[in-house]
């Protein structure tokens, strides 16, 4: 499949879901690592819809893995996971949020003036510069512009990187703007929140301690419509916890700890 990555041998009962929207590829380094323990489906989504990407997960899982899997997904990966696992819980056995968006609109507030907080005067101006730009519908090449911008919030969304390993993911545009519109109208009107009534897996989140994205907007909501729900604070840790200096390890100690159970 064109769109499907794999790591390890079979059975594939592991899978792994990238951010974004629109940036296939951010889980490949998760995905190397965890196929040391177990294959390892790294799907790269290109639908641009929530309802398309929910479709094309199952083609994968359904076709390319052995289900029910371990579902782990970073950031935006995290939501989608959750959507996939309301609506086809027979396929996923455990799911394991990774930073995740939030799940209510009040957590949201502070996320974007967080970022910019922790900027340089320089890179302030210039994150202003490249969301104006990307809002204009003459504007050319957004997938650069969104890359750069993606470049400067991941220093803000970090509290000690390891050194830049150079692997980045391509992105695009039109995925984030169309998914996401839709993501955060789900969210806005409380039908995110309550898809996870129909969730039948353990739910485990994991989340970083300096992370932007606050850890009680996934905490507190999850924590009251989940049956079985864990959630995991890493000290010293950003939004991308494989790539901190400081949390990496406990980040994989726990993954590799929760997939065994």
């Amino acid at each position: 499949m064109s769109n499907l990555r794999t790591y390890g041998n079979p059975p594939f009962r592991i899978a792994v879901l990238h951010g974004g929207p629109g940036a296939p590829g951010e889980m490949a380094p998760v995905a190397r690592e965890l196929a040391a323990i177990g294959g390892v489906l790294e799907p790269l989504q290109t639908a641009q819809s929530i309802e398309g990407q929910v479709a094309e997960l199952h083609t994968v899982l359904a076709e390319s893995g052995n289900p029910p899997v371990t579902l782990i997904g970073w950031s935006w990966g995290a939501m989608l996971g959750f959507i996939f696992a309301a609506q086809h819980p027979s396929l996923v056995s455990k799911l394991i949020l990774v930073s995740s968006g939030v799940y209510e609109e009040k957590y949201a507030e502070n996320i974007m003036p967080t970022r910019l907080g922790r900027l340089s005067e320089g890179e302030r101006a210039e994150v202003q510069s490249l969301l104006q730009a990307l809002d204009n519908p003459a504007a050319e090449d957004k997938n650069t512009l969104m890359a750069r911008l993606g470049r400067i919030i991941a220093k803000a969304d970090s509290y000690d990187p390891l050194p830049d390993s150079g692997e980045a993911p391509e992105c695009n545009y039109d995925t984030y703007q169309c998914v996401w519109q839709q993501a955060t109208a789900l969210r806005k009107s409380g039908e995110l929140l309550a898809l996870g009534k129909k969730i039948r897996c353990p739910v485990v989140a994991i989340h970083g301690d300096y992370d932007p994205h606050p850890f009680d907007g996934v905490k507190v909501p999850l924590s009251g419509v989940l049956k079985d729900f864990r959630f995991i604070l890493l000290r010293k840790c950003g939004h991308c916890p494989w790539r901190e200096r400081q949390a990496r390890g406990e980040f994989y100690r726990i993954l590799e700890e929760e997939i065994g159970q």
